[in-house]
């Protein structure tokens, strides 16, 4: 049985919940048995306060400040203390615990995943941009305190359960697959006029909205790109991306014998939570099943950089190095969020973020002092005003 004392940065998210969902199947199947230390969430009290009401953590912490007396009233009775506020949500990460479920989506998860390196606990890492600001520094951090750090994108998962960690020099190269998103057969005339709705429909996964995005534009296969090079210490020429819509390989290592090793399950969040949660033994949950007949075959076919020019930023941000991938990624997170709020069009997405890199890259942006995650943060903000200026003076409309 797999016994663990669990905190869980962002637990209304879709990670987070489909976290909590598995840890009850789990000891439902009589094979976990979970004490909760922290949950985090957002906006959503109603979500935390029957979270926190289930698994009777020490701690439920909401983001916004403004909501502490809603999450309050909500626990009245139950023993579980409650705070609020970014700053708070760093102190919970801190806390000593078994594992933790770095889950916040965007930046703002950055802070706490830095903090919960630091305690020693094994990291599960579901939080594209602490990898991609931080990179080898957080994996450092991870390690110098004991812990181990886990990757649950599914596809780092797949990398991670089959990549050699002993002798990393037998690997030549590792493969991501990408689903292709809604609009891999669209043509790129009919691209203009795709709407928030049509974005976050992802035809294999269900995601968050922003997301969703990132994968309609597979700027989230660049983001995982970058996040690979540094998981796995290869350069950006030793990663490669196919696109396979039925998303059932997750990804491949591809040894320098010549074999190349797939990790293969149905599309299920909780297939790569579990491995996470248990390793290094694996754990029996009601897991959905992969039926080859059923399927009849997999396809592959290589990805469109010109439908899907994110790709290739991300690959010129990871190939200049120093703050070039911190750079992307927050000019992505900016470009989606105004294509969310119908500021701005599908396509132009990435002309943002290619007009951000190029007016950062000329001004010469640089860390500036403090620890590696105040640095990137600094990094962070300054390509965000950058992004929002962009945006605001091409007044592009949806």
């Amino acid at each position: 049985m797999i016994v663990r004392k669990v905190s869980i940065l962002g637990s209304t998210g879709s990670v987070g919940t489909s976290t909590l969902d598995l840890m009850d199947q789990a000891e439902k199947a009589g094979s976990g048995a979970f004490e909760v230390e922290v949950l985090t969430g957002g906006a959503n009290i109603a979500r935390l306060v029957e979270q926190a009401r289930r698994w009777k953590p020490r701690l439920a912490v909401t983001a916004d400040p403004a909501r502490l007396a809603e999450l309050r009233d909500g626990l009245a009775g139950t023993g579980v203390e409650a705070a609020a506020g970014a700053d708070a949500v760093v102190e919970a990460a801190r806390r000593p615990v078994d594992w933790v479920m770095a889950s916040i989506v965007g930046a703002a998860g950055l802070r706490s995943a830095w903090a919960a390196a630091g305690t020693g606990a094994t990291l599960a890492l579901a939080n594209k941009e602490s990898l991609v600001c931080c990179g080898p520094t957080l994996i450092e951090r991870v390690k110098r305190s004991g812990g181990r750090l886990i990757p649950v994108d599914s596809e780092h998962s797949a990398i991670f359960q089959v990549f050699p960690a002993e002798a990393p020099e037998r690997v030549s190269k590792l493969i991501l697959t990408a689903s292709g998103g809604p609009f891999r057969a669209l043509p790129r005339t009919a691209m203009e006029r795709i709407t928030p709705e049509q974005a976050v429909a992802h035809p294999n996964w269900s995601m968050g909205a922003k997301i969703s995005v990132d994968s309609a534009t597979m700027a989230n296969k660049g983001l995982e790109l970058i996040e690979a090079a540094y998981l796995f210490g290869m350069g950006e020429d030793r990663v490669d991306v196919v696109v396979h819509p039925e998303s059932i390989i997750h990804s491949l290592v591809e040894y320098v014998d010549g074999s190349t090793l797939a990790q293969m399950g149905p599309p299920d969040m909780k297939t790569p939570i579990a491995c996470a949660l248990a390793w290094p033994e694996r754990m029996r949950w009601p897991a959905p099943r992969l039926d080859l007949a059923a399927l009849g075959r997999l396809t592959f076919e290589a990805p469109d950089q010109m439908r899907f020019p994110a790709l290739k930023l991300a690959r010129e941000a990871l190939a200049a190095g120093g703050d070039a991938p911190i750079v992307f990624n927050a000019a992505n997170e900016v470009a989606a969020l105004a294509f969310l709020d119908r500021r701005l069009g599908f396509l132009n997405i990435a002309a943002v973020v290619a007009d951000t890199l190029e007016r950062a890259t000329k001004a010469g942006m640089g860390s500036g002092s403090g620890d590696a995650c105040d640095a990137a943060l600094a990094v962070d903000a300054a390509a965000r005003r950058i992004a929002d200026e962009i945006i605001a003076s091409r007044a592009i409309a949806a």
